[in-house]
């Protein structure tokens, strides 16, 4: 099959012509490890053989390819774990597979290529490795619907090899045909790409950092990368019109990288269909298939406008980054499920302008005193606000009266500590206690009976308080229609009211005559 030239990053440079060296020795039990380092252009990795090891190597080399028999090294029976028999060794050793690379410069022999772990981290080793054995469980796999799993330096030899435009099967072995992984990747489903921390394996290699092309995967419907660098991934767009559920974990410091990576270097695009306005360098197709998107565990500081390219989404989940504010998700009006736990969240204001269709609401673990915002999510059912600074049981008033809301989270907040917490809370939500879940607790009949009671004695109180304010206003209305202060004349004086809130007493005509 002719290879694929694929345009991805520099152009790349000749490779350096690998090398093996012995670089010490151990011993073990009773008998001597020889510590091979293997270099392969920057990448290094390190390589343990006792010389029974080297033994099985050369008659398989020299059975298979013809190679001088005398190359190897004899054995010593006596004393063979000496230090000064040991040290000449490591160099016999070490000429032998310098002149094993030498014979076979561009594709090392399958036995002679896993003796030295080229299927671990050599861009030839690993494509062969991977060929084979969809080659021989590609179907299978295909058929079954499971996640493939794959590392970053698999893709990453991929990649590579495309790129070199060498034949698809350079080693002859029709079982390590690049073909194999093509027809495999092109009608892959669902795939997960996890990296490792540190150093792969022996080697110095960085997995996380290695770039790599996701272009030909053509119908994934289902991707979890995580351990990566976002902004060295390329080609994700190729699944944009089946990709239905996304997750990009330990890899973004924004969302930009993720959902506009064809367009990372510009500063300015917008989506495709949308009205621009200005000077426009992108136009993005949208993710018309996206409808659940984790970016959790990442670097992430802002909502950015890069989520009008997906907006069929309904579950979102920004869990553990940094978020300061919640941003541009108005534009997703079909979300329904968001995630925003642990981040630095301070303020809730307008929020039901942003979320007006809400249903679940994680706000755990973030930086929160008031609850304002919330109480105009009519269809929010599942809130979890624990972890966070809400001190005042007035708060929970803005949330007692939704109207859907079923299970509700405050633990680890200073009001959680009031005594009779609980029952106070549940006590805010007024007739509707009995279907409230707190803190992933049903509520008990005797929680119940003990809201009764609250509910009770707060209405006692606004009962109380309404004709307290009652008797002030009346008191304050008297005292205004009461008559102005004169001054004192020559006329006799009238008899004084005996209280400004009372009648007066009404005098009979007969005292009245009597007077005359």
């Amino acid at each position: 099959m002719a290879a694929v030239a694929r345009s991805f990053g520099p152009e790349r440079e000749a490779e350096p012509a690998k090398e093996a060296r012995v670089v010490g020795s151990e011993l073990v039990d009773t008998y001597t490890v020889y510590i091979i380092q293997i270099t392969d252009g920057s990448h290094e990795w390190t390589v343990k053989h006792r010389y029974s090891d080297f033994h099985d190597l050369h008659e398989k080399l020299v059975a298979e390819k013809n190679i001088d028999r005398s190359l190897l090294p004899p054995k010593k029976m006596i004393g063979k774990n000496s230090r000064s028999l040991v040290e000449k060794r490591e160099k016999d050793l070490e000429i032998y597979l310098q002149t094993l690379l030498a014979t076979f410069p561009d594709v090392a022999p399958r036995v002679l290529a896993h003796f030295l772990h080229f299927h671990f981290y050599e861009i030839n080793g690993i494509t062969a490795a991977l060929a084979e054995e969809l080659f021989e469980k590609g179907e299978q796999l295909l058929g079954a619907g499971e996640v493939f799993a794959i590392g970053p330096l698999q893709l990453y030899a991929v990649t590579e090899q495309l790129q070199q435009g060498k034949p698809t099967c350079a080693s002859g072995d029709a079982k390590t045909d690049l073909g194999h992984i093509l027809d495999f990747t092109c009608r892959l489903k669902y795939l997960k790409v996890s990296g490792t921390e540190g150093p792969f394996g022996t080697s110095n290699i960085q997995e996380q950092l290695l770039p790599f092309d996701l272009s030909i995967f053509k119908s994934l419907h289902q991707v979890e990368i995580s351990h990566c660098d976002a902004r060295r991934i390329r080609g994700l767009v190729a699944s944009k019109p089946t990709l239905a559920t996304m997750s990009v974990r330990f890899s973004a410091t924004s969302m930009k990288e993720v959902l506009v990576p064809e367009a990372s270097e510009f500063d300015e695009w917008e989506p495709a269909g949308a009205a621009l306005e200005g000077p426009v360098t992108a136009v993005i197709p949208t993710w018309q298939a996206l409808t659940a998107l984790d970016l959790s565990h990442n670097s992430i500081s802002e909502i950015d406008e890069s989520v009008k390219l997906i907006p069929k989404i309904e579950f979102l989940d920004l869990s553990h980054n940094g978020v300061l504010v919640m941003n541009n998700l108005q534009h997703l009006y079909n979300l329904v499920h968001v995630d925003l736990s642990y981040n630095k969240l301070t303020s809730l204001e307008g929020v039901h302008t942003k979320l007006g269709n809400i249903k679940t609401l994680n706000l755990a673990g973030n930086l929160l005193r008031n609850l304002s915002g919330l109480h105009k999510l009519y269809s929010l059912v599942n809130l979890d606000l624990s972890d966070n600074r809400v001190e005042q049981m007035e708060e929970v008033r803005s949330i007692g009266s939704l109207p859907c809301l079923e299970h509700v989270a405050l633990l680890n907040n200073p009001l959680s500590i009031i005594p009779d917490y609980r029952t106070k809370v549940l006590a805010q939500f007024g007739e509707r206690a009995s279907e409230v879940c707190l803190d992933n607790t049903v509520t008990t009949e005797k929680e119940l009976d003990t809201v009764e009671v609250l509910k009770a004695i707060q209405k006692a109180k606004e009962v109380k308080s309404k004709l307290s304010n009652s008797e002030k206003k009346v008191s304050e209305d008297s005292r205004l229609s009461a008559g102005p202060c004169v001054k004192p004349s020559s006329s006799p004086p009238t008899a004084a009211p005996t209280s400004a809130s009372l009648p007066q007493p009404i005098l009979s005509n007969q005292g009245i005559l009597g007077d005359e």
